[in-house]
Parts: structure tokens; C-alpha cells; sequence
């Protein structure tokens, strides 16, 4: 009898690309869905050798952009070079994608993409970018927000209104995995929000 693959996981990484005003270098969190053979990126930044070293001979079944961020457009297209694996981002924010290399594919508000047997759902949150969009996992209890929401709150730019209306009614216990810095829950924002 066959042996179905584990689960996919959550796996983290933090990139440090080029010094804020202040000197210190921007950290951006790369989340990574994965089990042992196939894998899904989300918002890889600054170092696309570092997160192809992460993900081994895993396949990359795609690269899901929350934002089009001149600070991650390098990365993205390096790392789609390396891995083969298509660029997703939302329609609204090609005017800001920095590159002569446009996404392969259209992320869509309600489009549900499946890796490891787990569903993503696409919520289309725009405010920081027009073409914002959280991906929400159900299965693992998961939401990655990009800026649009991070453990301090919606981040700067984000539309309150849109973070209360497509991500606040979310399960209190979802984890909320935002670009930068830590992750939160959904519980622990709307008692702050």
C-alpha cells in the first residue's frame, strides 16, 4: 500500500536585506507551506539563495507575492528562476511590479490553491497596496497577511475597516503570520484592535 506524504507544515525563515534609515538591516519574514516533497512560498525577500537552501529538492508548486514590494521583487523572480516555480500576485498591484518579468498567475479574491492535499483561500485585503491579499489556511489554523496585519495591529496603510471585515472574523485561535516581525493571533488582535 502507498504511504500518503505528512501533512504540510509552517516553516519560517527571517531575510535581511538593505538598512532602514536608522541603519538596521529591514527583516522580512519567508513563510514556507511544506511537506517533505512539495512546497509553497510566501513573500520571499532580500536572499532567494538562502530560501532555495531552505526548501532542498523540495518542488516549488508556487511563489505567492501579498504585495508587490521593490524590496521583494528581486528575490521573487531569482527564486522562481532557481526553482521553476510561477509567480502569483494580485492584478491590482502590476503597477507596481518593479520588473520587466511579469507574475505568471492572478491571485483572486475567494481563489483557493491547493498544496499537500490543504486548501489556501486568497482574501483580497487591499490598503497597504491595491492589491493586497492575506492567504488563509484553514487546515493549519494559519492567516499570512503580508502588512496588512501584524502583531501590533493593521499595519501602516492598511484599510481598518478591510482588516476587521476579512481578517478579524477569523477564528480566534488562527495565527496571524505577517511580513515582519512576530506572529500573533487572531484572538489577541481583536482584543487590541
Amino acid at each position: 500500500m502507498r504511504q500518503l506524504p505528512p501533512e504540510p507544515e509552517i516553516e519560517h525563515l527571517v531575510t535581511a536585506g538593505d538598512p532602514d534609515p536608522d541603519g538596521r538591516p529591514v527583516e522580512s519574514n519567508v513563510w514556507i507551506i511544506a511537506n517533505e516533497d512539495e512546497a509553497v512560498v510566501i513573500d520571499p525577500a532580500h536572499d532567494a539563495e538562502l530560501i532555495a537552501d531552505r526548501l532542498g529538492d523540495r518542488q516549488v508548486l508556487a511563489i505567492l507575492c501579498t504585495r508587490a514590494e521593490p524590496d521583494q521583487v528581486e528575490a521573487v523572480l531569482s527564486l522562481a528562476a532557481i526553482t521553476g516555480a510561477p509567480i502569483h500576485l494580485h492584478p491590482a498591484d502590476l503597477f507596481r511590479w518593479p520588473a520587466d518579468d511579469r507574475p505568471d498567475e492572478e491571485l483572486r479574491d475567494g481563489q483557493r490553491l491547493v498544496v499537500g492535499g490543504l486548501y489556501l483561500h486568497v482574501r483580497h485585503t487591499p490598503g497597504v497596496t491595491p492589491g493586497s491579499v492575506s492567504i488563509y489556511l484553514p487546515a493549519l489554523d494559519a492567516v499570512f497577511t503580508g502588512q496588512t496585519l501584524d502583531a501590533d495591529g493593521p499595519g501602516a496603510g492598511a484599510d481598518p475597516q478591510t482588516v476587521r471585515d476579512r481578517l478579524l472574523d477569523l477564528p480566534p485561535d488562527t495565527a496571524v503570520h505577517a511580513g515582519h516581525g512576530p506572529s500573533s493571533t487572531i484572538g489577541e488582535l481583536v482584543a487590541r484592535v
